[in-house]
């Protein structure tokens, strides 16, 4: 009996298909989260904290992102440059040499998905670059507290913004102050060796297995202050490993969804900056619902011309109202809600 085996092509075309199927609903839940940093969706950016603090605080959130994330991006980005150079647009005029069919839409909506294809190639390295790596904040562990170090430049609003999100804000001044007073403390480093040393001379009693009770109190309040030490040392150095400006500061918060929040409204002051991630998120809407009716036709999932036109409908209106939410996260963030 003969067997039939998928062409791997296909194969790897529904594979594609599935990916940016995920890839969109993650565009959405991105989108949905970052809009809270604005006055529309939430006070001081509330929800976004509180959103952001839940998903920084999941286990193996690094392996959560690289298969849940990094991997369908990538699987979807090497296919999807694939057909980058072997597509061909027919939504342009021709001089007869091949067939130009501009009049029907969803011949100009391939093109435009080709388009905005390389809009998100180059976009979704650099957005990664800046807020995942070259931006993302840096965490000390202070005791049983952990805070989060983020540069942002200053501006009028700034400090405000800081008191009401209770966030300590570290211009140059203040972070000499801070290595200064370590430097006074250099002697307290020796303390570790110290109760180290103390702790190897304590006499176990052969009796009890108890340690006299004097040492044991010495001992651990020289440990408890070599370790104060210490945690004040990489405070000071993670102040000091991020230069800084005139212009700029490093903002201290015991909230990491809060940090963020800061780094992103530094960014969104920027009109330069807001004007790119406009184009950005406007392609990333039309590729990603562009990409969904696709995806219920090739897979069959709409046969008839009417249930089609609806689902175009429909994706039409999620692209609408995913782009907004993207738009209110980029003017309203700092330009509505955290400018003063």
């Amino acid at each position: 009996m003969a067997t039939y085996t998928l062409p791997r092509a296909f194969v790897w075309r529904r594979v594609h298909s599935l990916m940016g199927l995920w890839l969109a609903l993650f565009l959405t839940e991105h989108l949905l989260t970052n809009s809270q940093a604005a006055l529309l969706l939430g006070d001081n950016g509330g929800g976004f904290v509180r959103t952001v603090n839940w998903i920084h605080d999941l286990p193996y959130l690094q392996v959560i992102e690289v298969f849940l994330i990094g991997t369908p991006i990538l699987i979807h980005a090497v296919w999807g440059i694939k057909y980058l150079f072997t597509a061909k647009s027919n939504a342009k005029g021709s001089d007869g040499s091949k067939p130009a069919l501009k009049e029907y839409k969803r011949n100009k909506a391939y093109s435009w998905q080709r388009i905005t294809s390389w809009i998100l190639l180059i976009g979704i390295i650099c957005h990664v670059a800046k807020f995942r790596f070259i931006e993302y904040p840096v965490s000390v562990n202070e005791g049983t507290e952990s805070y989060y170090f983020v540069r942002v430049s200053t501006d009028a609003g700034l400090y405000t913004v800081a008191d009401r999100l209770d966030v300590d804000l570290y211009d140059a001044h203040k972070i000499e102050q801070e290595q200064a007073l370590i430097s006074s403390r250099e002697d307290e480093g020796s303390l570790t060796e110290v109760a180290q040393s103390l702790r190897d001379e304590e006499v176990i009693d052969p009796v009890y297995g108890a340690v006299p009770e004097e040492f044991s109190q010495q001992t651990q309040m020289l440990l408890v202050s070599a370790q104060d030490y210490q945690q004040k040392v990489k405070w000071v150095n993670a102040l000091s490993k991020m230069p800084i400006t005139p212009t700029e500061v490093i903002a201290v918060s015991t909230s990491f969804g809060t940090a963020t929040m800061l780094s992103v409204r530094d960014t969104f002051k920027s009109p330069i900056y807001a004007g790119l991630y406009t184009i950005f998120v406007l392609a990333a809407c039309f590729h990603a619902f562009n990409g969904l009716w696709t995806f219920v036709i090739s897979w069959g999932l709409v046969f008839k011309r009417a249930a089609q036109k609806s689902m175009a409908t429909l994706c039409v209106t999620l692209m609408l109202v995913v782009a907004f939410l993207g738009l209110a996260a980029i003017w309203g963030t700092y330009w509505l809600n955290l400018k003063y």
